[in-house]
């Protein structure tokens, strides 16, 4: 007895379906597409191009053409090396202090506060509501507070603790601390939003194994916020390390306490040398992406990127 193959008409009528869920799909994704392609891979490309310009001869000042000099990489990173390093550190500076800020009051409001639904939501509103004022204003207010005419400067002084003609602004301090105040809530946020969904069992299982809390939050809350961790590093990290407001002459810096995204800037919109800036710019970006790469590997969160 012989049996013919034929396909189904279901199978035969859900070809159509799919294919036009593809296409439902595909046009769905279009607008972010494009948004992709001319706000971000459309001007990465002109910067790369703008970091390979070649000085006009005998132009204007800020007059490039097109070319393939890979000696403005050179002269960017041989010129400013010291910047990128000094970038690099206080950002981490920044990372470190943010993440010892954050830990305890996201564990706080996310764990202990869970009782409290109102409480919680005030406190997550507190820390959200710097968002609510503009990153200069922000930056200028502890300008005043920490000059010499505000009222830090002054008591420091009393107590000894600063020298008679010391100053905060335009030191280091002032700089990492101006990073890891602004940056703060993108630190606390990632954390509290892992934290808040962590089931307590497994702190009071540990407990229950006469586990001290010292030995349960490092073994059980730390492993499972990780991924809060990492995400709050890198949001705080990556926009740190290119910052060039806290950095600045007009805000908390020096011209002692310059970082990479002040030679950019300075680069682009004073001494209009374009290709040097591309090329810094592609430098700080080809760093950070190196850096991150290798942080969440180590910490074995490779699906956050």
């Amino acid at each position: 007895m012989a049996f013919t193959a034929f396909s189904t008409p279901t199978s035969t009528a859900a070809e159509p379906a799919v294919r036009k869920r593809s296409w439902i799909a595909l046009v769905l994704l279009l607008p972010g597409i494009l948004y992709l392609l001319l706000f971000f891979i459309a001007p990465l490309i002109s910067l790369i191009f703008t970091s390979f310009q070649q000085p006009v001869i005998d132009g204007d000042i800020g007059q490039y053409s097109a070319g393939f000099q890979w000696q403005n990489y050179t002269d960017a990173v041989g010129q400013y090396l010291p910047l990128i390093f000094r970038a690099f550190g206080y950002a981490i500076l920044a990372t470190v202090f943010a993440l010892v800020i954050s830990y305890p009051m996201a564990y706080f409001i996310g764990v202990k506060m869970r009782r409290w639904p109102l409480a919680q939501s005030l406190l997550l509103t507190l820390v959200i509501a710097p968002f609510f004022i503009s990153f200069l204003l922000r930056t200028l207010a502890w300008k005043q507070i920490f000059s010499d005419e505000g009222p830090v400067v002054p008591v420091l002084k009393a107590l000894s603790v600063l020298p008679t003609d010391g100053h905060i602004t335009g030191t280091p301090f002032a700089v990492v601390f101006g990073l890891t105040y602004n940056f703060i809530p993108f630190m606390t946020l990632p954390l509290y939003a892992v934290l808040e969904r962590m089931d307590v069992r497994y702190i009071e299982a540990g407990a229950d194994l006469y586990a001290s809390p010292w030995t349960t939050f490092r073994k059980v809350t730390i492993p499972l916020s990780m991924p809060g961790i990492v995400s709050g590093t890198l949001l705080t990290f990556i926009p740190a390390a290119g910052d060039y407001i806290n950095a600045s002459n007009d805000f908390l810096g020096s011209s002692q306490t310059s970082m990479v995204g002040n030679a950019i800037e300075a680069n682009f919109l004073v001494l209009q040398n374009y290709p040097i800036a591309a090329a810094l710019s592609i430098v700080l970006m080809a760093v950070i992406l190196i850096i991150v790469g290798i942080y969440v590997r180590r910490a074995g969160t490779e699906d956050l990127i």
